[in-house]
């Protein structure tokens, strides 16, 4: 079967518009800060959402599935933050991660693509990147990941991936030892959170490829 086709609408970029591929998307958000865009089932979705605001699709892939009660006990999140995030074509495939502010959504960094990565990687990755620039900037603020695997391997200041290095992803796995030796070289006292994906939508770092 083959790969159902998805369009994807541009509010922010260069140029916005509406693209049929997400290689298309890409290269019109790489390198823009802030960059607002989403994926759509069909075209008639993405010509009707391209006619609004961005402020109105952005956190709504999600369908709420929790009680009121729940809702109520997860709260809000903490807009003090940075939330970090990270896709991947394949798995392995082509990858990429960022961090944006959780409130603004304005990016903060973007590393890739990278060749033959894959999603947990990049969202380990993310995390590290995050926690060394709130220390390098001496920030209180949290961090938000929904990545249960990448914050498990943060903690154990391990990337446990079973991916295998190739020449391709040589650079990656260069990336990865920094992150590691980071982790076990450094103290920080920044707290690493949970993103409440079911209570809150998807997280404001998501790269809209869903």
């Amino acid at each position: 079967m083959g790969k159902k086709q998805k369009y994807y609408v541009v509010w922010f970029g260069n140029p916005a518009g509406i693209y049929d591929s997400w290689k298309k998307c890409q290269s019109a958000i790489n390198g823009v800060g802030g960059a607002q865009y989403k994926s759509f089932e069909t075209l008639a979705e993405a010509e009707k959402a391209y006619k609004r605001e961005y402020a109105d699709y952005k956190g709504k892939t999600t369908k709420r599935k929790l009680s009121k009660d729940q809702l109520q006990i997860i709260g809000q999140p903490n807009l003090y933050s940075i939330s970090v995030d990270a896709a991947s074509s394949g798995n392995p495939g082509i990858m990429e991660y960022r961090g944006v502010d959780t409130q603004t959504h304005k990016q903060l960094f973007h590393q890739g693509p990278f060749q033959q990565g894959t999603n947990n990687i990049g969202e380990f990755l993310a995390l590290v990147h995050g926690l060394a620039l709130l220390k390098k900037h001496k920030s209180d603020r949290i961090i938000y990941s929904d990545s249960k695997i990448a914050i498990g391997w943060v903690k154990k200041k391990k990337c446990n991936t079973k991916l295998k290095m190739t020449f391709k992803n040589k650079d990656l796995f260069d990336l990865i030892a920094r992150a590691e030796t980071w982790l076990k070289t450094n103290s920080y006292e920044t707290k690493i959170v949970k993103w409440e994906t079911k209570a809150w939508g998807e997280i404001p770092a998501d790269f809209g490829r869903k």
